[in-house]
């Protein structure tokens, strides 16, 4: 496991920091936050955290994660239908 330190961007100061140990990016999040997020921006109101880590060349990794585009979708029914409100 790795250690990651996660810098909450939700409010407005941008110091909440959490440190996790996880095994991914993705998962130190989901820990620190309770928030699932995903890589590659698709827009940048949807930024919600970065997450930094060092490999084992003492290199310092970055990685920006985004609320994904399928949790602004309405809620299904279950029928494969989504409901127009």
């Amino acid at each position: 496991m790795n250690k990651f330190r996660v810098i909450d961007l939700r409010s407005g100061v941008i110091e909440p920091e959490h440190m996790v140990d996880a095994l991914s990016p993705e998962l130190a999040a989901l820990q620190a936050l309770g928030e699932k997020g995903v890589r590659g921006g698709q827009n940048r109101s949807r930024l919600f955290c970065r997450v930094y880590w060092q490999d084992s060349a003492g290199q310092t990794n970055m990685v920006r994660l985004y609320r994904p585009l399928w949790e602004a979708a309405e809620p299904s029914s279950g029928d494969g239908v989504v409901s127009s409100a």
